[in-house]
């Protein structure tokens, strides 16, 4: 618990991108050690920058009703914790977020991914976080389409962002298979 309450110190200190963002570098990110379901996303937007808190806008309404948890569920340490690509916003271009920052995740996941050992469940939020921790190139369609493929820990999703409304409108499948399982996973792995 001490290891990770200190690493959790260091990446809240963490300065490494300041002067390539348009904006002071603000790691956000919720662990705690005995937390069940790990939400891999992509980095914090606008929103959740200026709040501090993960998931705290459109797309996190989106991702809580796929997961049919509520806020206080979601945001229960013991249960949900949240550890993005990158940890600081990353700014936008032409009103879509940035990519996370490069530097971010081999810095970082390396330490903090042994301290969360209860993790029953991860959820790969976004193309980003497939591609580190399944290690595919695959398009992101085509990785969520596979997602049986990669066992019952692991769940490779789209970004809930109002942005992929369209994808979702044109992908049916995943609205009526992939949701009411991760539901089922979810609800499994907070059990």
């Amino acid at each position: 618990m001490q290891d990770l309450d200190a690493l959790v110190m260091e990446i809240r200190a963490c300065r490494v991108c300041a002067g390539r963002l348009p904006h002071p570098p603000r790691p956000i990110l919720r662990v705690q050690a005995d937390a069940r379901i790990l939400i891999a996303g992509q980095a914090p937007g606008r929103l959740v920058h200026e709040t501090g808190l993960p998931f705290n806008d459109p797309s996190g309404d989106r991702l809580r009703a796929w997961m049919g948890l509520d806020r206080d569920a979601f945001y229960d340490p013991s249960k949900i914790a949240v550890a993005a690509m990158g940890f600081c916003f990353p700014g936008t271009v032409n009103g879509a977020d940035l990519p996370p920052r490069k530097e971010c995740a081999p810095l970082w996941r390396p330490r903090l991914m042994p301290l969360l050992a209860n993790i029953r469940l991860t959820l790969l939020v976004g193309a980003y976080a497939q591609r580190y921790h399944l290690g595919v190139r695959a398009p992101l369609t085509e990785v969520v389409r596979r997602w049986r493929d990669f066992g019952d820990r692991v769940m490779p999703l789209p970004h809930p962002s109002w942005r992929n409304t369209g994808w979702l409108r044109r992908h049916p499948w995943f609205e009526a298979e992939v949701v009411p399982a991760l539901r089922r996973r979810v609800a499994h792995a907070l059990s």
